[in-house]
C-alpha cells in the first residue's frame, strides 16, 4: 500500500477520535484533511504511521480546543503526582457509559483534561502514549484523565439534560436506528404501555426491558413530531395536521424509564407541538 491509501485506511480512526475530542464531525474531518497535508509535506522517517497521525490529529485538535478555551496557566502540568499512585484509571467504565450530558461536561474540561479522557477512556490508549502527545510524563497524563473523569462522573446540576432533551435525544436516535444511543436513554427496567384507545389504532400493548424498546422503536416513529402533553415533553403522531396517537414519555435521573401510547380524546385535547421547551407558535 502507498501513503495515500494507509492514510485512507487510518482516516476513519483518525475521525472518530477527533470527532470525540472536538465535538464536532464537520470540524474533525477538517482536522484529518490536516493532518493528511502535514502528511504529504514531512521529510521525517515515519516509523509507525498509525501512531504518527494520532499524534498530528490530536495535536491538530488540541490547538484548535486551545482556540476555544484558554488553558489556565495552573492546569497545564498536574501537581502531587503521588497522589496517583493508586488511581484506578484501567478500570474505569468507558465514556460511552457516563451521562448523556457528556459533551456538556467534556465543553468544561480544559483542553488537556479533555483529550487524555478521551483517549484513554473511549479509545483505550496507554497513558505512555498519551503522554507523549501531551508532551508531558505518564504520571502528569494519568493525573488529567482522572480529574476530568472526575468531573464527567460527578457532572453539576446545570448540566444534567432536561426533560425535553432525553425525549428528544431519544426520537432522534430512534429515527436515526441508532441502536446503543437508545440503550443508553434507556432505564433498565424500561417499559412500554398504551391505553385502550392507542391499541386499537395499533400500538403495542406491552413491552418490558431496555433491549425490547429499544428493538422495537429502532429505526422507527420518523413521522413523530414533538409535542407537549399538558405539561409534560413528548411525541406525536400526527395525520392531516391532527394528534392522532400521544407518546407519553416518564424521564427519570436523564433515563427513560416509560412510555405510553395514548389516543383517548382526552389526552389528544391536551397535545401542543413543541420546540425544545417551548410551545410552538401557531399562528
Amino acid at each position: 500500500m502507498d501513503q495515500t491509501d494507509l492514510f485512507e485506511a487510518e482516516r476513519p480512526r483518525l475521525v472518530a477520535i477527533a470527532s470525540r475530542v472536538l465535538g464536532d464531525h464537520a470540524e474533525a474531518e477538517d482536522i484529518v484533511q490536516q493532518a493528511w497535508l502535514r502528511l504529504h509535506r514531512t521529510d521525517t522517517v515515519i516509523e509507525s504511521l498509525p501512531a504518527w497521525l494520532t499524534t498530528v490529529t490530536t495535536r491538530l485538535c488540541l490547538d484548535r480546543l486551545r482556540v476555544r478555551t484558554p488553558e489556565p496557566v495552573a492546569e497545564v502540568e498536574p501537581a502531587d503526582a503521588a497522589a496517583t499512585a493508586g488511581d484506578p484509571a484501567d478500570d474505569v467504565v468507558r465514556a460511552d457509559s457516563v451521562s448523556l450530558a457528556l459533551q456538556v461536561v467534556l465543553d468544561r474540561l480544559s483542553p488537556r483534561e479533555r483529550v487524555a479522557f478521551v483517549l484513554h477512556d473511549s479509545f483505550g490508549f496507554e497513558f505512555p502514549t498519551i503522554a507523549a502527545v501531551l508532551d508531558t510524563t505518564p504520571t502528569a497524563a494519568r493525573k488529567l484523565a482522572s480529574r476530568a473523569r472526575a468531573k464527567v462522573t460527578q457532572p453539576r446540576t446545570e448540566d444534567r439534560l432536561a426533560n425535553w432533551q432525553v425525549v428528544d435525544a431519544f426520537m432522534a436516535a430512534a429515527k436515526a436506528g441508532d441502536f446503543e444511543r437508545l440503550l443508553r436513554l434507556l432505564a433498565p427496567d424500561a417499559t412500554v404501555g398504551a391505553d385502550d384507545a392507542a391499541v386499537l389504532a395499533g400500538t403495542p400493548q406491552r413491552m418490558v426491558g431496555r433491549e425490547e424498546v429499544a428493538t422495537f422503536f429502532n429505526g422507527s416513529a420518523t413521522a413523530a413530531l414533538p409535542v407537549f402533553v399538558g405539561e409534560r415533553p413528548g411525541t406525536a403522531w400526527f395525520h392531516r395536521g391532527a394528534a392522532k396517537v400521544v407518546f407519553d414519555f416518564a424521564v427519570e435521573d436523564g433515563l427513560v424509564r416509560a412510555i405510553t401510547f395514548r389516543a383517548a380524546p382526552e389526552v389528544l385535547a391536551q397535545v401542543v407541538r413543541r420546540d425544545g421547551d417551548g410551545a410552538r407558535d401557531q399562528t
